[in-house]
């Protein structure tokens, strides 16, 4: 990838900035937005070809949101590509023509574009392209994305739910990173 098309931040460049509105209730019991920011976790991935915002995590299914326990755990940990037990939403922006090494989470993911236009690419070689408002759900496939706009940014969000382990023709899948495995390599468990 060259470096004029590189990612340093989040929001990428040509982009806006996103909100994240958390709910939860005051002492009255009514609803209040507790929080109004644009995330706690932002990470440059795969040399600068995208960036992660996570937009939250849970660690248990199903969650606890008794004395803010699950708020806690989103505020404090930044998860890894999946969390065992729990949930991860994650907000990527991908860099102009940027195409993602292939890969597999042991999750069920849902991919949504929210900006742009993507190719889905699995390891049989079937493809498909995504425009806005198109989803994806990625059953523990092999799998890679490529933003096909070469001179603009694009953006996806991913919500991952772990899974018991998953069986294709005898064999239990394992999860593979690739050349994302630095990405994640401090939050592996």
């Amino acid at each position: 990838m060259s470096l004029k098309n590189s990612i340093t931040k989040f929001p990428a460049d040509g982009l806006r900035s996103t909100r994240r509105f958390i709910s939860s209730h005051n002492n009255e019991g009514k609803g209040i937005f507790a929080v109004d920011d644009d995330g706690e976790h932002h990470r440059v991935l795969v040399k600068g070809g995208a960036v992660a915002n996570i937009i939250y995590s849970t660690c248990d299914t199903p969650v606890d949101m008794n004395e803010d326990k699950d708020m806690k755990y989103a505020r404090d940990n930044e998860p890894p590509i999946h969390v065992e037990n729990g949930s991860v939403v994650r907000l990527i922006d991908f860099a102009p023509g940027m195409e993602s090494p292939i890969h597999r989470a042991m999750s069920i993911d849902y991919g949504v574009v929210i900006e742009g236009k993507f190719l889905l690419t699995l390891d049989s070689g079937e493809e498909k392209i995504m425009l806005p408002g198109d989803m994806s759900v990625n059953r523990g496939c092999m799998h890679k994305w490529k933003n096909l706009d070469e001179e603009r940014p694009g953006r996806m969000v991913f919500i991952l739910l772990d899974v018991t382990p998953y069986k294709v023709n005898g064999e239990v899948l394992q999860e593979y990173l690739g050349d994302m495995e630095e990405d994640y390599a401090f939050r592996h468990r």
